[in-house]
């Protein structure tokens, strides 16, 4: 498959010597490539020193990666005249980058839907100043009988409806308003989560036409979610995705036998959208590709799909200190120095998002075995060298061991290291999201999508990307270049 077309800096690091604090630069993360300037106005330079100031770590967000995994993913399913629309899947915070800058990005990537899980989320997105005229919206997840479909309808946001309860509130929130409620009616086709089952389904029909005829549900769609689409090498799960696509036709039959044919059928997650193109039907729902991440190891890498990761967190080292050899670390004693060395705070703990999975043991420690913490790069005076996780992770931080003195190294409090970023991975010192969520037993999701909202979030070449009048619905201080 075609390589990521990466913009200049979406594999860059900002960092600030503390010596020279109005001085921003960047190191990209290959480390054969040279230091190269950010050009950053004096705005966008007071508002990173600004983040650094409230707090000591920030993750910085490329809008032209998520602007660019969008066009992708509309080029994927043939364009915008294909008759497949891509919608950007913008739940959880937009995966934690920060739902209105990565909404208005979508956009301006060609996404013509936007979609979140909880409903709060896309009336938020209504009330940022996305209107009707920009997009249509659709909430799928609420709790039907305390969820505020009123104000769905009013602020024309479409509706996942998937149970009885759901129909009977959509139909009273419709009466309310004396407007139809538009919804997608979700259907359960083998995931076993959202969605009417096949013995029930004549019975939610009937409610459904009863509700059309008396023009109070406009049924706009049907969908549903593959569970195993991320697995296209495994016999058994494409047989199993195989049987999701046959039930969810069966499913789409039937409402159209019964007088309520949908008009948009959506299925296809990322895997599917890249690797199912029977699943594309009118409109697909990428998520975890427009973020610049691959569903699923197995299935390659994000360059393998033509995405560029979006995010890279960095903080500024806390406390650097030397201990001598044998020296425990953090909570429980299970990392142990193998010798003299320094150690430094990363100022981020699970209070953060920072995943405690991913604490570093090693064979001196009290457990007695070795478990490779998260991988941090670190500059020093040498080049770029990769530390880890040494110990617990703690509530508000983390300790490295430095595997050398920090004098030796020119490493000090202040340097700004890296969590993750775009990047070749670990073993090449550019740790990624994906090195993180292996060495913590987790996805690549949880990575991101965890950070807590105390860390700032930045944007990078937003006004290469919006226009005017979209620049204007972000939060100003957030904004880089």
């Amino acid at each position: 498959m075609p390589s990521a077309q990466s913009s200049s800096t979406a594999s860059a690091a900002l960092s600030v010597h503390p010596s020279s604090p109005s001085v921003l630069t960047a190191q990209t993360f290959r480390s054969t490539a040279r230091v190269a300037d950010i050009e950053l106005d004096e705005q966008g330079r007071a508002n990173y020193e600004a983040a650094r100031r409230s707090m000591p770590a920030q993750a910085i967000v490329d809008m032209a990666a998520l602007k660019g995994n969008m066009k992708r993913l509309v080029e994927v399913v043939g364009g915008p005249e294909s008759g497949t629309a891509v919608l950007g899947v913008v739940k959880a915070d937009a995966y934690g980058h920060g739902l209105v800058p990565t909404a208005l990005a979508a956009l301006a990537g060609g996404a013509a839907w936007l979609g979140t899980a909880k409903v709060s989320e896309a009336l938020l997105l209504r009330r940022a100043g996305i209107g009707p005229d920009r997009c249509h919206i659709i909430g799928w997840m609420s709790s039907a009988p305390a969820a505020p479909l009123d104000q769905l309808i009013v602020n024309d946001v479409d509706m996942g409806i998937g149970s009885f309860a759901g129909i009977d509130a959509a139909l009273a929130a419709a009466r309310r308003t004396a407007r139809p409620a538009r919804i997608h009616v979700a259907v359960d086709t083998g995931f076993g989560r959202n969605g009417f089952m096949p013995d029930e389904f004549d019975a939610a029909l009937d409610k459904l036409v009863a509700g059309k005829q008396a023009g109070l549900l406009d049924v706009v769609g049907v969908y549903s979610h593959l569970a195993v689409a991320d697995a296209p090498n495994n016999a058994a799960f494409v047989a199993n995705t195989d049987d999701q696509v046959t039930s969810f036709s069966g499913f789409v039959d039937r409402m159209t036998a019964a007088g309520v044919p949908p008009r948009i059928r959506h299925l296809a997650n990322t895997a599917a959208t890249f690797t199912r193109p029977d699943t594309r039907f009118e409109m697909v729902r990428p998520g975890n590709g427009l973020y610049g991440y691959e569903a699923d190891p197995c299935m390659g890498t994000s360059s393998d799909f033509g995405l560029t990761p979006a995010m890279s967190l960095q903080a500024q080292l806390g406390t650097v200190k030397r201990v001598p050899a044998g020296q425990a670390i953090s909570y429980g004693r299970t990392y142990s120095a193998p010798q003299a060395t320094s150690i430094a705070i990363v100022p981020l703990g699970y209070a953060d998002g920072i995943q405690r999975s991913a604490s570093g043991f090693d064979e001196q420690g009290a457990l007695g075995i070795e478990h490779l913490g998260g991988p941090v790069r670190v500059i020093t005076k040498n080049g770029p060298r990769l530390c880890r996780v040494s110990g617990r992770v703690c509530m508000d931080q983390f300790l490295i061991d430095l595997h050398g003195y920090a004098d030796d190294l020119d490493v000090r409090e202040g340097d700004t290291v890296q969590l993750f970023a775009p990047g070749r991975g670990a073993d090449d010192l550019e740790p990624t999201a994906d090195d993180w969520a292996a060495n913590a037993s987790t996805i690549n999701y949880v990575i991101y999508t965890c950070l807590r909202n105390r860390i700032p979030r930045l944007y990078l070449h937003a006004r290469d990307v919006l226009s005017e009048s979209d620049l204007a619905l972000m939060d100003p201080r957030s904004i880089l270049s």
